[in-house]
């Protein structure tokens, strides 16, 4: 039997992945594709490293598309914690970023300090926008929730009354990501708009 050399550690790192088994029951406002039945984030998290492979071809160039699943993996971390907060919901996403600070402290500090400063720091940068990869990685995780909506009438856009201007004001964020998902993006919301699956905007 193999020696574990350091049993401290082995058992933070299980307390860990312990707590974000919590990530599973997280629901998020959007339903999967077919409408059977809403997201939870730790599927959303899944799904978004497989568009950072499938969607690779659009990264900017020379993107490290290790780094961008690694941040996919651990953006909506702090939700188990702060909870899910709808985008379009002005009011919670004012409080957001408190909640999920004092989240990250908590969650990402139960791990060896050299893992927290390492899960921390894709986390910031993810938060930051502050490479292309942290861009990129923004991007899919804008533009997933809008491929769902797009392929279930509407889903939580006809749920909350959500608007044509709305969802265009959340495509400059894909586009600094990727242009041609933003292109892609733009394209399926003016599709669901002509479908009725998104309020009207200003005049």
């Amino acid at each position: 039997m193999t020696t574990v050399p350091d049993k401290e550690r082995l058992l933070a790192q299980v307390g860990f992945a312990v707590e974000i088994d919590k990530l599973k029951r997280v629901l998020r406002r959007n339903t999967l594709m077919d409408g059977s039945r809403r997201e939870n984030d730790a599927e959303h998290s899944w799904y978004l490293g497989m568009l950072a492979m499938v969607f690779g071809e659009y990264a900017p160039p020379g993107a490290d598309l290790g780094r961008v699943t690694a941040m996919l993996l651990v953006h909506d971390i702090v939700e188990i914690d702060a909870g899910d907060t709808f985008i379009y919901d002005l009011t919670a996403v004012e409080v957001q970023e408190k909640a999920e600070r004092a989240a990250a402290d908590r969650i990402f500090g139960l791990l060896p300090a050299d893992q927290t400063a390492t899960l921390r720091a894709l986390w910031e940068e993810f938060e930051a926008r502050s490479t292309p990869e942290a861009r990129f990685a923004k991007a899919l995780d804008r533009l997933a929730p809008m491929m769902a909506n797009h392929h279930n009438e509407g889903g939580s856009w006809v749920r909350h009354g959500v608007t044509v201007d709305q969802v265009m004001e959340k495509v400059e964020i894909i586009r600094e990501g990727s242009p041609a998902l933003g292109d892609y993006a733009t394209e399926i919301i003016e599709l669901s708009a002509a479908r009725g699956h998104l309020a009207p905007g200003r005049a």
